[in-house]
């Protein structure tokens, strides 16, 4: 039985990551069935409630100001928008709803007031709500709670090494007092990384050292695959093989095997073989849309409807929200 750690040390998870590949698969599988139901995917949504115009300098965003790409900045969308995206994901069998501001940090301001308002309404449609808005204070964490919101999202992106070569408008010590804010609430924690950035093997042990000496661990851990966008200074970083991915995620369902290990941005590009491979190694969440996009139009994702074939031809099921009602039940697949 696999054991719940937060001392793992560097030298430790790179053995496990450089583990022979079908030995890796196998024994993060045993984890996973130890800990998940293996016959369970949850479907999320990602709506971008504000695009565009972000003043980070995040070098893989397309939706960073410092950048000429094809998006554009974006109002915030209205609640009525998001709450009729949410009911139409919520009757495809998405579970979780995650809404992103292209924002830098959340301010006590009439917008924030209007997202608290949105996290209450798609809460009381039975679905778990998480929210990616930027840095956030401890009394900006708890109004988040008072509304119901689930989960808030705040990737780590890549080791504390390598943080500044990717991003220079904030610090990693940035990044983990909002993880640490969060922590002072009940809102569970999502918090991943990037595959692609130009990243060494260490840089990616490293970041996963650092997810998994948090106590405790992340709820939710997603790993995303760069999605090159011209106009970027990631946009000429050459694709990411699928092994790279997999053994990632063998890896984080291995030292921290309660999470919840998504299979993030990046996965159109995978072919259903490549997805089952990162299922059997303890993937279980994927994004799923109904307009083949994410938090912009650069960066694609498979709809409904072929993500609900994928999954029945797997014989997977989809998971409900950790909180619903009786008397909202889920599109069952197929």
């Amino acid at each position: 039985m696999a054991q719940i750690r937060y001392d793992w040390q560097k030298n430790e998870i790179f053995a496990i990551y450089n583990t022979p590949f079908l030995e890796l698969v196998y024994q993060a599988a045993t984890v996973h069935r130890q800990f998940h139901n293996p016959k369970q995917i949850q479907v999320c949504k990602l709506i971008s409630i504000k695009t565009g115009g972000c003043p980070e300098d995040c070098g893989y965003c397309a939706q960073s100001s410092h950048y000429k790409t094809e998006v554009k900045p974006e109002a915030l969308l209205a609640k009525e928008t998001v709450l009729n995206i949410a009911q139409k994901a919520r009757e495809n069998g998405v579970s979780r709803i995650c809404m992103g501001a292209a924002w830098r940090e959340v301010r006590d301001n009439s917008q924030f007031e209007q997202v608290l308002d949105m996290v209450k309404n798609v809460t009381s449609m039975g679905l778990e709500v998480c929210c990616t808005l930027g840095m956030l204070t401890a009394n900006q964490a708890q109004k988040l709670q008072d509304a119901g919101l689930y989960a808030y999202n705040h990737n780590l992106d890549t080791s504390e090494e390598y943080y500044s070569s990717v991003i220079t408008t904030r610090t990693y010590s940035d990044r983990l007092n909002t993880i640490k804010n969060v922590r002072s609430t009940n809102v569970t924690v999502c918090s991943g990384g990037i595959l692609g950035l130009g990243e060494s093997v260490e840089d990616r042990v490293g970041m996963l050292y650092t997810l998994s000496s948090l106590a405790p661990h992340p709820e939710s851990v997603p790993i995303n695959i760069l999605s090159q966008v011209e106009g970027t200074p990631l946009a000429d970083q050459p694709e990411v093989p699928i092994w790279d991915v997999v053994r990632m995620i063998a890896t984080a369902r291995i030292i921290m095997p309660t999470s919840d290990v998504r299979l993030s941005a990046g996965r159109a590009r995978l072919s259903p073989v490549e997805q089952s491979l990162c299922f059997m190694a303890g993937a279980n969440s994927i994004f799923s849309s109904d307009d083949q996009k994410m938090l912009t139009v650069t960066t694609p994702c498979p709809d409904y409807d072929t993500d609900g074939e994928m999954l029945k031809l797997l014989g997977l099921q989809m998971r409900p929200p950790s909180k619903l009602p009786k008397t909202q039940p889920i599109k069952p697949v197929g």
